[in-house]
């Protein structure tokens, strides 16, 4: 990079840096550390969750799956919109969450079922977070590995050390520069600044990408190039597209309902002032994404076009042939198999495709595919040689990305966009960190001590668990090897938490029958599933498979896992692969959250006997301790739309207006003309592919754009001036050393308090 570019980077980032540990004066107990002392404003924590939720692996991961499916299916996601403004806007589950004023899931899991049920839950929970979480900073070593050409090794004081290690170790301890003054004050701080930061960031790329690539001349013609059954921008003609699918987003749909709190506690849902506060967090989450998500978007497409289009031919392949380089001298160990696989691909020709003379491209015959057959010849044939495949092509998928922009961005953008990855990095990798530390000692150390912590003492081992964390994620991040896309991997590795804990939280939050019995169960069903699919595919290329095909297994395991997946073609289907496991992550998923839930409602109804008190659990009733009982109102026409959408009678004007704003913008425009009235009209007569063009042009980048720069300076404004107010907030703050997680009796040490001295008061009276 220029010197300008490392000027643009290197400021910001000592900014933020000294932000976060300026934070620390406002720590005055576990409280301030773990939730920011529960005085945080909506647009802190809607920007805040933004830069947080959206890292370098998310951006990685959302190119690498788009290049592979396009853009068709994004049209059948609008079926997602109702059930996400429904949960936004009725606080499902955030805002009983938030009434339980617990600093930690598992606090809450205690107080709901008890306390062996949350330091198992809570263990697995931990595992399943960072064994997920760990790739997060080995992927943006890799990105800035490859996006700003650094060498795989190098010599310091003689010694020939890994690129890798070192810069996998700079991004965790950059992340424990933000955690260990402030926790989770420092967090919401830092994403917050770094989002205010990454909003002009977000306009500025988008515009270069926009201006720079012409949809009519070369997008429109690359994503209409396809096959029969594999549209990029055709939602009706997607029927043969594998992985990425119609089955992918029933599922997500699925997850996205029943583990709507699954990793809620130790992040900001315990952060607002209020449960109101909290809940109109959710709600601004609906507006804030609006120049981030349409950056993503033009940044895939782009990718897309630049790699596919006869016009970029010479520059692709310039492109390729660094990538390819690069991706061998890490997946391949030998260096003479190194070499020939290095010649062989040198001697690839220019691959240049011309729309509308050549076969439409598909997954299968693409601009990509001799590269591809060629690893294959090289490196296939045996066990090692398809692990080392599954290596090759998996950094090939990812790493594309930023050799592109390497390539493409001149002076100036190459900072600017070096500088929001370091920021999106920082924000996401800190969180993933934080949440892990602050788990273990909440939900497993804590719950086994015999005497408490000290407030002092709390806060040491808070951080210094947040250092065995960052120790962890540097090993795993070292030796485990991610062998298939990211959102696959992310997928199974989630759901050894998630296979099992929607109906633990859901029906824990919501039902008074729900046992403790019946969540035990719902681990060991839902999570045990995925637990046995994740270790089959770690394994299948090189033990599983061989071992099948040693004992003439493999042909009769392939035909029945056909004859089961028959019925279900084309989203399902299991075709027997030496290479990668025939059931993918999405499948496994859903088997073990059908599981989970089977086995918690027969397991609680087996042992039921009788209500769980839920008042006490939600602070209701005579055990409200915060003044937050809400009032009734007279039911007429007017409440009763107001209650449709969720508005209760602790809304301002100005909060009904964001509410009905979300109602009409989502539910109006996105599900109502956006995809019933399309849907409709395609049911009747079927659009050409120039008029889906069209609608994902008008759609995706003009509408998107125009709401993208007024929610960029709404969220400006609202930003800054509730950062103002939070510093105020915090500085006024009284600690109470009783709030501190710890539970007893299935009510939290502070409320326990509380609520004897309102009973004490009561008989006084």
């Amino acid at each position: 990079m220029h010197f300008i570019d490392w000027l643009i980077v290197v400021l910001p980032v000592l900014l933020v840096l000294s932000v976060s540990v300026y934070s620390k004066r406002y720590v005055r107990g576990v409280v301030d550390f773990l939730a920011a002392g529960r005085v945080a404003g909506r647009y802190v924590i809607s920007v805040g969750d933004m830069t947080a939720g959206l890292g370098v692996i998310t951006l990685v991961a959302l190119v690498e799956a788009k290049y592979q499916v396009g853009y068709a299916l994004t049209f059948w996601e609008y079926l997602v919109v109702p059930v996400g403004i429904i949960m936004g806007l009725t606080g499902y589950c955030t805002y009983r969450f938030r009434e339980t004023r617990s600093l930690s899931i598992g606090q809450f899991l205690e107080m709901r079922y008890n306390r062996p049920f949350r330091i198992v839950a809570a263990s697995l929970r931990t595992l399943s977070e960072m064994l997920t979480n760990a790739i997060g900073p080995a992927v943006a070593a890799n990105f800035f590995i490859y996006f700003l050409g650094l060498p795989h090794k190098v010599m310091i004081a003689g010694i020939n050390l890994p690129t890798f290690a070192l810069v996998v170790g700079l991004v965790l301890c950059l992340c424990l520069v933000v955690i260990w003054p402030g926790g989770r004050i420092s967090l919401l701080i830092s994403d917050s600044f770094q989002g205010l930061i990454g909003y002009p960031i977000f306009v500025i790329i988008a515009g270069y990408i926009f201006l720079n690539f012409n949809w009519g001349d070369t997008i429109a013609p690359v994503m209409m190039d396809r096959v029969p059954g594999e549209s990029f921008l055709n939602p009706f003609d997607i029927s043969q597209l594998r992985d990425f699918n119609i089955f992918a987003l029933v599922v997500g749909i699925i997850s996205q309902v029943l583990n709507r709190a699954s990793w809620i506690g130790n992040d900001t849902s315990g952060s607002g002032r209020t449960p109101h506060e909290q809940k109109m967090a959710g709600i601004l989450g609906q507006w804030r994404n609006g120049f981030s998500g349409l950056m993503c978007l033009l940044v895939a497409i782009m990718i897309i076009t630049l790699m596919t289009h006869a016009k970029f031919a010479d520059k692709a392949y310039e492109i390729r042939h660094e990538l390819t380089r690069q991706v061998a001298a890490e997946a391949v160990a030998d260096p003479g198999l190194r070499a020939e696989l290095g010649a062989r691909m040198a001697a690839l020709p220019v691959q240049r495709h011309q729309i509308g003379e050549d076969p439409p491209l598909s997954r299968a015959n693409n601009v990509d595919t001799l590269y591809m057959d060629t690893a294959r010849e090289t490196l296939g044939g045996t066990p090692e040689g398809n692990l080392q495949f599954q290596k090759f092509r998996t950094l090939y998928n990812q790493m594309m990305m930023p050799v592109a922009l390497k390539n493409l961005l001149p002076v100036g953008l190459m900072g600017l966009f070096c500088l929001l990855m370091i920021m999106l990095m920082l924000s996401t990798d800190d969180s993933r960190v934080f949440n892990a530390a602050s788990t273990i000692i909440q939900d497993v150390i804590l719950p086994l001590r015999k005497t408490p912590f000290t407030p002092k003492q709390h806060l040491f081992w808070l951080r210094a668990c947040s250092v065995a964390v960052c120790v962890f994620f540097f090993v795993v991040s070292l030796f485990f090897v991610q062998l298939d896309y990211i959102n696959m991997f992310l997928t199974i590795m989630t759901a050894m938490w998630l296979g099992g804990a929607g109906p633990i939280m859901v029906f824990g939050l919501y039902s008074r029958f729900g046992t403790t019995t019946g969540a035990f169960c719902s681990l060991i069903f839902g999570s045990g599933i995925s637990i046995g699919g994740l270790f089959v595919q770690r394994n299948w290329a090189d033990v599983i498979y061989p071992w099948l095909q040693t004992h003439g297994w493999a042909d009769p395991f392939g035909r029945f896992l056909e004859n089961v997946s028959g019925p279900l073609n084309p989203y399902i289907v299991w075709k027997m692969d030496p290479v990668k496991f025939p059931i993918n992550s999405y499948e496994l998923y859903f088997m073990a959250m059908m599981s989970g839930i089977v086995a918690y409602v027969v397991g609680s109804l087996l042992t039921y006997k009788k209500p769980y008190n839920l008042d006490r659990l939600l602070h209701r009733g005579i055990y409200d301790v915060e003044g937050h009982l809400k009032t009734k109102t007279p039911w007429n026409i007017r409440t009763m739309w107001g209650k449709l959408v969720g508005i209760t009678p602790e809304y301002t004007r100005g909060d009904k207006i964001i509410a009905w704003s979300v109602v009409g913008y989502a539910i109006v425009y996105k599900f109502g003309l956006c995809f019933l009235a399309v849907l409709i009209w395609n049911m009747i007569r079927p659009w050409p592919a120039h008029w889906w063009s069209t609608y994902f042009f008008v759609t995706s980048l003009v509408v998107t754009g125009i709401v993208g720069i007024v929610s960029t300076f709404w969220f400006l404004i609202g930003g800054v001036i509730d950062m103002r107010r939070l510093f105020k907030d915090l500085a006024a703050r009284v600690d109470n050393p009783l709030d501190n997680g710890v539970v007893e009796g299935h009510v939290s040490l502070a409320d326990k308090a509380l609520f004897e001295a309102k009973t004490h008061k009561k008989q006084d009276d």
